[in-house]
């Protein structure tokens, strides 16, 4: 199955490709917007209202796609809307050490989902594990833009969605008060079987140690895990903010991965100055997996960019995550 994904993956994306050098001709147009102030680019043309009209049907040619959309994370932009849904959530490091999340959705797509901000370079790599992935993002870093249009994904900023895919809320401030309509941008979920990020679901491995809480910190970022029983799953806390959505629902994902990756220097900065970082999710390294009231020690693996990540127990075996909601926390090997 992913040797045939692999192919249509690289089909389309020579199509893409010859697209993408056929329209820059014609317009001479990319993904931009306004700067945002941290190196992300923002839409000047965002709807302020909901809006009751119909918009154009999603393209044909995101169909079948998982969404991924970049969620802003800093004080100023929380309690976020529809993390509850996301079927995954990525954790990552960007400038000044702070932290930015990716929600990916294929089982379920959440009335609107915000606040949205900027790509960064390490998303290209991260979103290669699935076929042509459908991106929502509020714009990136003017050099980006062209990596981003030669990605094997399906780039929709506010300028490449339709009138009212993105909207402005009115309880945050710019640059924090951008949503997205998830329908807007594919037409239905594409199921599970989108998910190809090679994570196995079953019974817990024999072993582990019990685990009632773990931090993961970043320069100027933290995330704790706190097992709670009643809700069989990690509550969330952010920079010591318990995480909960706008309608009030606790964020408790059955299960929470430590990777450690290499974190390194980009060639990419904000308007500040400040280096982003470039989180590496291809090659080998050590993890920890939190489930159950109990952290495993684990090993992973992603050979190439096109492949999922293999999760295995110290001694060979494949490590099954419990089902639901996973957050991987990316963190510096």
């Amino acid at each position: 199955m992913r040797q045939m994904a692999r192919m249509r993956r690289g089909a389309t994306t020579a199509a893409l490709l010859a697209a993408a050098v056929t329209g820059s001709l014609v317009t001479g147009c990319t993904v931009g917007g306004v700067d945002d102030g941290r190196g992300g680019r923002q839409s000047p043309s965002a709807s302020t209202s909901q809006g009751d009209e119909e918009s154009p049907a999603p393209s044909p040619a995101s169909a079948g796609s998982v969404l991924a959309v970049k969620i802003d994370n800093v004080p100023a932009a929380r309690p976020q809307t529809g993390l509850e849904a996301a079927d995954i959530v990525y954790a990552e490091q960007v400038e000044g050490g702070l932290s930015r999340l990716m929600a990916v959705y294929a089982t379920r797509l959440p009335e609107a989902v915000g606040p949205v901000r900027s790509a960064r370079e390490s998303d290209l790599e991260l979103l290669r594990q699935f076929d042509e992935p459908t991106l929502a993002f509020s714009g990136a870093q003017h050099k980006l833009l062209p990596l981003i249009d030669k990605a094997p994904l399906h780039a929709r900023s506010p300028e490449e969605a339709s009138g009212d895919a993105y909207y402005r809320g009115a309880r945050k401030p710019s640059p924090h008060n951008l949503y997205l309509r998830p329908r807007k941008l594919v037409a239905k979920a594409p199921g599970s079987a989108a998910l190809t990020t090679g994570f196995r679901f079953g019974p817990a491995p024999a072993g582990g140690s019990p685990e009632t809480s773990r931090t993961v910190r970043f320069p100027s970022a933290r995330f704790t895990f706190s097992w709670s029983a009643d809700r069989a799953g990690w509550l969330v806390d952010m920079d010591g903010t318990s995480t909960v959505s706008t309608d009030d629902r606790t964020i408790a994902p059955p299960t929470v991965v430590v990777q450690y990756v290499k974190i390194r220097e980009s060639r990419f900065h904000d308007v500040l100055g400040n280096n982003t970082p470039f989180t590496q999710t291809v090659g080998s390294g050590t993890a920890k997996v939190l489930r159950e009231g109990r952290v495993f020690e684990a090993n992973w693996a992603r050979p190439t960019a096109a492949d999922g990540t293999e999760f295995t127990t110290p001694n060979g075996a494949p490590m099954n995550f419990a089902k639901g909601q996973v957050w991987v926390v990316f963190a510096k090997a």
